[in-house]
């Protein structure tokens, strides 16, 4: 059997803009473009093992789509990778900020307002660990519970 490679398709107004945005600002190399009449329409992001593809080619699109980043190691590895992320995004101007999806995230938001969800591990926002709850609603009540 072969392995799958899934990349998202994140749609964008500008790919060479939104290029610029994920290589200089977000730290992704772009293997490989593809233009029309001279311009840049679709292109493929990559870093470390996370590969997207932006595209203008749905405009009405642009700007909806949304990206769940983990990191692997242990749970010490992955805060301490996540938290040199933000560092590093934050030195080169990119606005990071604190989200909670079920867990404790950093949020990014491209030019076009698609957004990267970067999880910790099993942590909420309030840094309590997330045991077995089945549902956002349920994970929602156990924080709440605990502030």
């Amino acid at each position: 059997m072969t392995d799958w490679f899934a990349r998202p398709v994140l749609h964008v107004m500008d790919v060479e803009a939104s290029l610029r945005f994920y290589v200089d600002r977000l730290g992704f190399t772009s293997p490989w473009r593809y233009a029309e009449d001279g311009r840049v329409c679709v292109a493929q992001a990559e870093r470390q093992g996370c590969a997207l593809i932006l595209s203008n080619h749905w405009p009405e699109k642009a700007g909806k789509g949304l990206m769940f980043v983990s990191v692997n190691g242990t749970r010490e590895a992955q805060v301490a990778a996540l938290d040199a992320l933000r560092t590093e995004f934050e030195a080169k101007g990119v606005s990071v900020r604190e989200g909670l999806w079920g867990y404790r995230l950093l949020v990014v938001d491209d030019p076009d307002g698609n957004q990267l969800f970067f999880n910790y591990p099993n942590e909420t926002a309030a840094g309590d660990t997330v045991r077995n709850a089945t549902s956002k609603q349920e994970q929602n009540s156990e924080v709440q519970a605990r502030q």
